[in-house]
């Protein structure tokens, strides 16, 4: 073979080695994951089916029942005389409850998320005992102790005070069967956000106060709100614990649930229904907020998480010619990330 014919050859070989090979028609598998439109579209057919009867059709039934007679029988059933004393006295120990609940929510999650201490699965656990134990027997639970032949019941009398068919017992039971809904949301939203921001904070000089107050508790606001709307909503809306130490005396230790109840045992079903409203009109304002605070919280869970790690100072260079710039880009770089990562800077302390 001549050199000519040999250079033709190895021309056409490369071509043929270089062209681009057809693309296989390979069947791409189905996603096991993802189910037939046909089931999609039955399970969802399911939970609205479920939703309608569970859900929107007692919520249109209570606010249908309640106007049933006019607007005037509902505002005359809503300005009663007892059921403005019911109102109020929800309010009321909704207004001692919730506060009390979110100064132990934050000190116990704090406590639990940021620090190591004996004890600390002690604590989470009896956070949680109020989920486990009924509303009916922690009420009772308060009988035994301050009632008249609880443990407690004869000092109470001889100094006058009371407890159980009272307002402090109603509050008592309330707290109780309430105190886990804070501290259940901010624990694992202070733990997937560590404790990063208040070690630069510290590190920088900001006292334990100042670490608080402007780089522990701006990063949970939305979840201590999100704990504090289901404390109210429970709060308002508890039944079992209030009604065991409330003694359901009308007009001074009947509140809203209780109240409907009265009312619904004499027949009184459209006045029963009215008051049934307000508290519905409370779950719904609930929700709202519910929903709302959980969208804030979930993104700052997920920002929480996507943070990268802090690699370090910049290693200088070998060269002794840009040391000197070198050292200058490593401290802007450790000044730019500690004023990005928490809010307090040097000249505010």
């Amino acid at each position: 073979m001549s050199r000519r014919a040999a250079n033709e050859v190895n021309g056409v070989n490369n071509a043929v080695a270089v062209a681009p090979r057809a693309p296989l028609n390979v069947a791409r598998r189905p996603d096991p994951v993802t189910e037939p439109p046909v089931v999609r579209w039955i399970l969802t057919g399911v939970a609205l089916l479920f939703l309608a009867l569970f859900l929107v059709v007692p919520l249109v039934a209570v606010f249908y029942q309640a106007l049933n007679k006019g607007l005037g029988f509902y505002l005359e059933s809503l300005a009663d005389p007892d059921a403005l004393s019911a109102i109020k006295l929800t309010v009321i120990t909704a207004a001692i409850a919730v506060p009390l609940n979110l100064v132990f929510g934050l000190a116990a999650s704090w406590c639990i998320a940021k620090f190591e201490f004996r004890g600390k699965a002690l604590l989470t656990t009896l956070i949680d005992l109020p989920f486990s134990v009924s509303p009916v027997i922690s009420g009772l639970i308060y009988v035994l102790m301050f009632g008249a032949q609880g443990w407690f019941g004869p000092w109470l009398q001889d100094h006058n005070i009371q407890i159980i068919f009272a307002v402090p017992g109603i509050v008592m039971a309330t707290i109780f069967v309430t105190f886990p809904f804070v501290a259940r949301e901010l624990i694992p939203l202070m733990q997937a956000q560590g404790n990063d921001e208040e070690e630069a904070a510290h590190v920088l000089g900001a006292s334990g106060w100042q670490i608080f107050r402007r780089v522990t508790l701006p990063n949970v606001k939305w979840g201590l709100l999100y704990g504090v709307i289901l404390c109210n909503a429970r709060a308002m809306g508890e039944f079992g614990a209030v009604s065991v130490v409330s003694g359901h005396i009308r007009g001074q230790t009947d509140t809203m649930p209780l109240h409907v109840e009265i009312l619904y045992n004499e027949y009184n079903f459209s006045a029963a229904f009215a008051v049934a409203s307000v508290l519905a009109l409370l779950a719904l304002v609930t929700l709202g907020l519910k929903l709302l605070a959980e969208r804030h919280m979930s993104a700052e869970l997920s920002a929480a998480r996507d943070v990268p790690a802090y690699a370090g100072p910049v290693t200088p260079p070998a060269n002794a010619t840009h040391a000197t710039h070198a050292t200058h880009a490593t401290r802007a770089t450790q000044t730019t990330h500690a004023s990005q990562q928490h809010p307090l800077k040097q000249g505010e302390l």
